[in-house]
């Protein structure tokens, strides 16, 4: 029998599902209200002073006086926050830094406020609040759920908390989810990923599982290390475990490898999260879209990607996007970032509500030929080439190969096989003929004897987690790029002989 929280969950949920969708059928109005609330308060803030907050009052006012700028552009700003300025890019100090590594700047610190920090959490409870309204299953509440994460240990810097985006969140558990939530404090604050994950396995395998959450690639991991300590498929492991929340990365690659270590379908909710904001979740089972935060105290607009790098792109709001487009996405928030390039590209998948999916990085991509090929497009080719075949990959990322020993300049995949093909040239040419597909620059270099077809390299078991420990970015949020347009990640895989 369904407990009392069990039941009572499907009218709460029903009713959550009622106000989102007031916003999400008024997306236009909606915005423009988010919109003129940040500007009311940021003319407040020594950034709105330097912009003339005063004066704006369309979006056309705010185009003009506020460019888009990255972290890097403002940086000035922020450090003028981490030394312990109050009002410099929102009212008061942050409550919060979000820190993550940067690139060209080091460590980034993403401000999080107690305006913005509520928008975090309520997204991911109503995530799972669409999942019960639609489906109307809501066992799952009475069994215990783990969210592999980073370590809840903050740090303290001028009087604001710092730490990870999900180390912060975890202090933020609901109270009636605290008895059914995994791992023990103490495991989550476990440094090293490797030793968590034994510590997790060690702590969970008692457990009635009922929700796994977190980035495919480490769910992996421990969902590896659950079998080789049982020698059961987790599903076995786990009789009710029947939801898998992930974020971060595209599940289409793993899905296969999953189903195949869960030893059943799962249903999944796909979530959009961020430490600069929680912009989406997938709020139906059969969309492939996320529903856009449209009021989440974060004013979106939007740039096509193929004009992002001239010099006066247009910026759109949300009521001039299109679907299947590529945009970069600008974000200004109550937390104080304006006109924010967070570096992801989205594509809409429906216009009513607003549902995106994330398409890549406009840093992540493979252009050494001018073919602009894009993470989308080398998932999809993937995805195509491994239908209805029994070849299932652990992961994989692609790079240009420019100056080959012989021939000419082609792709590299580096792909790392859980169960390899018994013709590789067959999944090469599958896979190659999909891009080909997809990307009209691609078969013109093809065509036109410029580029070779691509060539899969094969990386060995547990590869790329090696690579990753070897970068210093094992576990926790860390990703794989999917694509680069330099041999970095090449080199080093070879350098440290992880491919065959």
């Amino acid at each position: 029998m369904p407990s009392i929280k069990a039941l009572l969950a499907v009218p709460f949920a029903k009713r959550i599902r009622r106000s989102i969708l007031k916003w999400a059928n008024n997306p236009i109005e909606t915005q423009e209200k988010v919109f003129q609330a940040l500007i009311k308060e940021g003319q407040k803030t020594a950034f709105g002073e330097d912009h003339n907050f005063k004066t704006i009052n369309t979006h056309a006012d705010f185009v003009n006086q506020v460019p888009i700028r990255d972290y890097e552009a403002l940086k000035t700003y922020v450090d003028r926050v981490v030394d312990g300025e109050a009002d410099v890019l929102w009212k008061g100090k942050p409550i919060y830094f979000a820190k993550t590594s940067g690139t060209t700047s080091g460590a980034k610190y993403i401000p999080i406020t107690k305006e913005s920090m509520p928008t975090h959490v309520e997204a991911a409870r109503n995530a799972i609040l669409m999942y019960i309204a639609e489906t109307g299953k809501s066992k799952f509440v009475d069994g215990k759920m783990i969210f592999l994460q980073g370590s809840p240990i903050l740090k303290e810097q001028n009087g604001i908390q710092l730490g990870r985006l999900s180390g912060i969140v975890a202090h933020y558990v609901p109270k009636y989810l605290q008895k059914n939530r995994m791992p023990s404090w103490e495991t989550n604050c476990i440094e090293d990923w490797e030793t968590k994950v034994d510590a997790i396995v060690d702590e969970t395998l008692p457990e009635n599982m009922t929700i796994i959450s977190g980035i495919p690639s480490w769910v992996q991991m421990y969902f590896e290390k659950l079998q080789e300590r049982t020698g059961k498929k987790v599903g076995e492991v786990f009789k009710n475990f029947n939801l898998f929340i992930f974020g971060g990365v595209n599940y289409e690659p793993y899905r296969a490898k999953f189903e195949n270590l869960i030893g059943r379908k799962v249903d999944s909710i796909e979530l959009y999260p961020a430490s600069e904001g929680f912009f989406a979740y997938q709020d139906e089972q059969d969309e492939k879209g996320m529903l856009l935060q449209l009021n989440s105290g974060i004013f979106y607009e939007f740039i096509k990607a193929d004009e992002f790098f001239e010099d006066n792109p247009k910026r759109l709001t949300i009521k001039d996007v299109e679907l299947g487009v590529n945009y970069v996405i600008i974000i200004s928030t109550n937390a104080g970032l304006w006109a924010y390039n967070i570096g992801d590209t989205v594509q809409f998948t429906s216009l009513s509500p607003y549902r995106v999916i994330v398409s890549g990085r406009i840093k992540h991509f493979i252009s050494a030929f001018g073919e602009h090929v894009i993470g989308k497009e080398v998932e999809q080719a993937m995805q195509e080439a491994l239908k209805d075949s029994d070849i299932q990959v652990s992961e994989f990322t692609v790079a240009p190969q420019i100056n080959p020993q012989s021939g000419l300049p082609y792709h590299e995949w580096f792909v790392e096989f859980e169960k390899e093909p018994v013709d590789l040239s067959e999944l090469t040419l599958k896979i190659d003929q999909s891009l080909q597909q997809q990307n009209s620059y691609y078969f013109d270099l093809i065509e036109g004897k410029v580029l070779q077809p691509l060539k899969i390299t094969s990386v060995q078991k547990n590869g790329f987690q090696e690579y990753m420990k070897s970068i210093g970015k094992l576990g926790g949020q860390n990703k794989l790029p999917r694509l680069s347009n330099d041999r970095k990640i090449a080199d080093v895989l070879n350098r440290l002989k992880l491919t065959k």
